[in-house]
């Protein structure tokens, strides 16, 4: 009975535990479910969200459609004649090359997809196993260093989000992590696989400021890319990583372990064999790195005189010719990938450059000038400028008063500059920048320009050391007055050109005022009487020319100036003092509101020489843009006609005698032996400049030499005769290369016999005859009224006979061009030199008087 009880109670206990526990296990279910529900739910919320958030993301990514990703910055390139790079012009992120991926070495384009996305060629953007790896290393590791971006992502990272260096938040990075992949797979659809490469490997950063792999090669090897060895190859494609740590340059080791990485991973794959990879891994290619790195051109070096004045030629050209703005202009030269062709002469520039630093050409005991700028932020943020003015002014009140700016050696210029900073620095005072420029001083420049085509063989914007890029070219842009270099282009190229005189016509020389009351005066203030236009070129007689200037009108002189291209001059030229004017007397001498350049008056004398056909001088002969397209074109430049051939060729007969007659103002300091020359002297008041421009038959040199300060040049050593001293030193070796020749005359040039007393036809009773140089038709029309009967000469058509006294329109030489080499050009015996008492036979037409007794050089005329 008690048994059967227990029994109960056990079976009465289970039940109700049963009980119980179907309770729990129904309450648990039950929680179970609406967990699993919530889970579910949560689930699908969140995968709604993450889908709508991933559509609005992808919403938002750049539109790729049309895209082209040719970087839009590239470094520009100067080549000399010869086609080798001279210069780099790069901004700091456009130091890049475009190059087309036939042009890329297959070794290196299999480097790059070896270490950088080996299933580059198997992937449709993105690479789910790659990514899978990097995961798996990841959680294995701890480290998720190792990147899964495919090159194709690589490619969007760089050009489509160029910020993603400022990301600093995960939310960030992640967005444009779906974009980028996102857009990968869209742009894989469009683009092929050589493409996307090409793209990349002109993109990717490379180090040392390198973009694309043809920077790269020239930066670490000095070659294109497409010279690159295997070991090459692989120092390039390990740079990819990380720019800085693998720069083969600063960090040899790190990149040489890369490098190592890079042959393993092409021989891994398959790309190279082991005999290949280990001829790689022997070879001293850092070595090679080193060695290059001592000549490396980098965009960091300074420009020379040339190419500063190049580099403004063209960035004038693109606006003038292609209507660029001056910023577009600046962005295409210094990040559009352009190739521009040098003009310049290398062994001339060569000339230049030695006989500039050759002191012998120089006065002796030559001062230094200072130029000088501090910039100094006080306290309170405030920033102050000081420059050359300050500067003068406190050495004037502290140690001379009478200081301009000059200094007998570099060492006390630096001591002033030092103590003047000293003076205006406070002890709280931050200086911001300082440049303390010397140069010596008297200054010079040249400009070489080979007449025929007007391109620009050399150019020397100053002395001394250069140590900036595109600082002051005396060359090119300083302006200087130009003296009695003036009297040819204003006063007796458009007098002979309209026919208003000849080289034999006589203007007196006598006491002479400017209609505004001021006299004018010759050197050493001395008059001559009566003289032909020959021989007031020859003596750079004042007083002829701005009398001759006055007939012609200054308005003839002035607008003849402008054609033969000087830009300088003006018409109206509003100042604090009042309206200034060119068109005037004064422009006769050179007396001009803003002087001249250099390159605008050597250029001018080209056309000259060139026979009245002027070309603009031009620095470049093409420009090409980064696709190989000629922009800029000067190699078929076609020249102006500025002036008859005949005037041309009267003007340079004149001016050999600058040289050549006894009585020329350059007569004993220039000198080229057989090369003929013509040239015209030019200083202007008090020697504060002086000129010589002249040419030979194959080039055109202009020198100037003056200080900086405008200052007079002391009457002592060579300061007045170094301008043409350098024009001789550098156009003897010049000339030195090119066959002696005489100056050519065509037919529109006839001589004619002339009475050295009545400077009419000669006739067979003159005592003393010369012959001279005329324009077809301006020819004396009458005999000599002095020792003749005055009859007009019957033959004007034909010519004056050559050298025949009283067979004035003879057969003898009349009407017969000029012809090189058959003593019928200028200067030859016979034909128009050989005036009495000159002394000289082989002259361009002798001037009466010259060298005659009692009218010693530098007397008789002036060159003010």
């Amino acid at each position: 009975m008690e048994r059967r009880d227990i029994n109960r109670r056990g079976i009465y206990r289970r039940r109700r535990r049963r009980k119980r526990h179907g309770i729990a296990y129904r309450i648990f279910a039950a929680c179970l479910k609406v967990l699993l529900v919530g889970l579910l739910i949560l689930l699908v919320s969140v995968s709604i969200y993450v889908f709508a958030r991933w559509n609005a993301i992808v919403r938002d990514a750049p539109d790729i459609s049309g895209i082209t990703f040719t970087p839009g910055q590239s470094a520009t390139y100067i080549y000399n004649r010869e086609g080798k790079r001279e210069q780099k012009l790069a901004l700091p992120d456009a130091n890049r090359e475009i190059v087309n991926l036939s042009d890329v070495p297959v070794d290196l384009q299999h480097a790059v997809v070896a270490i950088e996305d080996s299933r580059f060629y198997e992937h449709h953007g993105i690479d789910p196993v790659g990514i899978l790896r990097a995961l798996v290393k990841g959680v294995t590791t701890g480290s998720f260093s190792q990147g899964a971006s495919t090159i194709t992502q690589q490619l969007l990272k760089n050009s489509v989000f160029p910020g993603w260096t400022k990301e600093t938040t995960f939310q960030e990075r992640l967005e444009r992590k779906i974009q980028e992949q996102y857009l990968a797979v869209k742009l894989e659809k469009v683009l092929t696989k050589d493409q996307i490469l090409e793209n990349y490997l002109n993109l990717i950063n490379l180090g040392a400021g390198c973009y694309g792999v043809q920077a790269a090669s020239y930066r670490y090897f000095g070659k294109p890319v497409n010279s690159l060895t295997l070991a090459e190859d692989a120092v390039i494609a390990g740079i990819t990583q990380n720019p800085a740590a693998y720069n083969p340059i600063t960090n040899p080791e790190n990149n040489a372990k890369r490098r190592k990485m890079v042959l393993d991973a092409m021989l891994d794959q398959g790309y190279i064999d082991k005999t290949r990879y280990d001829e790689a891994m022997a070879d001293p290619v850092y070595d090679r790195i080193q060695e290059n790195e001592s000549t490396v051109d980098t965009a960091g070096s300074i420009y020379t005189f040339y190419q500063d004045a190049l580099i403004g030629q063209v960035m004038q050209d693109l606006q003038d010719e292609l209507a660029y703005t001056w910023q577009q202009a600046y962005r295409a030269v210094y990040s559009g990938g352009l190739r521009i062709y040098s003009a310049q002469d290398p062994e001339i520039q060569k000339i230049c450059d030695e006989e500039f630093e050759n002191p012998e050409n120089f006065p002796e005991g030559t001062k230094v000038g200072i130029d000088y700028a501090l910039s100094v932020q006080a306290r309170d943020k405030t920033v102050t400028d000081y420059g050359n003015e300050h500067l003068k002014a406190w050495v004037r009140s502290n140690r001379n008063p009478d200081f301009n700016m000059m200094y007998e050696d570099a060492q006390q210029a630096r001591e002033d500059a030092q103590a003047f900073r000293e003076s205006v620095v406070g002890k709280e005072d931050h200086v911001l920048g300082e440049r303390v420029t010397i140069t010596p001083q008297p200054q010079a420049s040249c400009v070489i320009i080979d007449q025929s085509t007007g391109l620009v063989a050399a150019l020397v914007g100053g002395r001394g050391d250069k140590e900036a890029s595109l600082t002051l070219n005396r060359a090119s842009y300083t302006m200087r007055q130009p003296g009695s270099t003036f009297k040819i282009l204003t006063v007796y190229a458009p007098a002979i050109e309209n026919r208003t005189v000849t080289l034999a016509s006589t203007i007196v020389d006598e006491p002479y005022e400017y209609s505004f009351g001021t006299p004018v005066y010759n050197a050493g203030r001395t008059y001559a009487g009566e003289v032909t236009v020959r021989r007031a070129i020859v003596e750079s007689i004042n007083i002829v020319a701005v009398k001759l200037l006055t007939q012609i009108t200054p308005q003839a002189g002035y607008d003849f100036a402008k054609k033969l291209g000087i830009s300088t001059l003006t018409d109206h030229l509003e100042t604090d003092s009042g309206v200034l004017t060119d068109v005037g007397q004064t422009l006769a001498l050179g007396g001009i509101s803003r002087g001249v350049t250099n390159l605008e008056l050597t250029g001018a004398y080209a056309s000259i020489a060139n026979l009245g056909h002027a070309y603009q001088p031009k620095f470049y002969t093409e420009v090409l843009d980064q696709y190989g397209n000629v922009i800029l074109d000067n190699t078929d430049q076609k020249p102006r006609t500025v002036m008859k051939e005949s005037t041309a060729q009267l003007l340079t007969s004149a001016m050999e005698d600058v040289i050549r007659a006894e009585n020329g103002t350059a007569h004993g300091q220039i000198d080229l032996g057989q090369m003929h020359a013509a040239g015209k002297t030019g200083t202007t008041s008090e020697w504060r400049d002086s000129w010589f421009v002249g040419y030979t038959p194959y080039y055109t040199c202009g020198i100037w030499a003056g200080y900086d300060n405008n200052e007079v040049m002391p009457d002592e050593g060579r300061y007045h005769t170094f301008s043409k001293i350098l024009w001789n030193s550098i156009m003897n070796r010049v000339s030195g290369k090119d066959v002696p020749m005489r100056f050519r005359l065509t037919g529109d040039v006839v001589s004619a016999s002339v009475c050295s007393t009545s400077h009419m036809a000669a006739s067979v009773n003159c005592p003393e005859v010369y012959d001279e140089l005329f324009a077809r038709g301006t020819q004396p029309q009458y005999y000599c009224t002095t020792h003749g009967n005055g009859a007009l000469v019957s033959d004007m058509s034909g010519g004056i006979g050559v050298g025949q006294p009283g067979l004035a329109g003879s057969e003898t030489g009349a009407g017969q061009p000029i012809l090189e080499g058959s003593g019928n050009e200028i200067g030859q015996p016979g034909l128009a030199g050989g005036d009495p008492g000159t002394g000289q036979s082989d002259l361009a037409g002798g001037v009466p008087g010259a060298g005659q007794p009692g009218l010693p050089d530098g007397e008789s005329g002036g060159d003010l």
